[in-house]
């Protein structure tokens, strides 16, 4: 993996293409990503939940991020191909979390599962995902590394 990305870099790179993802980057490495998800201004569930399309948008998030520790670059166009959410208990706290993790990498995609917590938790699981993501040619001239 490229020496430059690292979740400063991710978040530079998020910040100038789609800055209105509302996830940051909190660490990254070739099999893993870790995002937190932006909880100022979201209408909360009654109860104050998080709801269901708000850690839907997080895991599609670090999903994305998994996909440039995975193969060494930063792209606009990896994009998901499908990506499934199971929501185990209701999300509460003042910060929302997710993992990814790699479970597999063709020349053409990347397979992972995320997990959700909140808080400092990360035991407690929220929701758990299983996804693909669909990595463009290596030739797209929107990478950056």
């Amino acid at each position: 993996m490229s020496g430059t990305i690292d979740a400063n870099a991710v978040n530079a790179f998020v910040n100038d293409c789609y800055p209105e993802l509302g996830s940051r980057c909190v660490d990254i490495g070739q099999d893993f990503a870790v995002a937190e998800y932006d909880l100022n201004g979201i209408t909360r569930r009654p109860g104050g939940y998080i709801s269901g399309p708000d850690q839907f948008r997080l895991a599609d998030a670090v999903f994305w991020f998994l996909t440039f520790g995975v193969i060494g670059r930063m792209e606009q166009m990896n994009v998901t191909s499908e990506l499934s959410i199971r929501y185990v208990r209701p999300a509460l706290g003042e910060q929302l979390f997710a993992r990814a993790r790699l479970e597999a990498r063709t020349r053409r995609s990347v397979v992972g599962s995320v997990w959700l917590w909140c808080d400092r938790d990360e035991a407690r699981k929220v929701s758990v995902c299983q996804g693909t993501y669909s990595l463009p040619p290596e030739s797209s001239g929107e990478s950056v590394s």
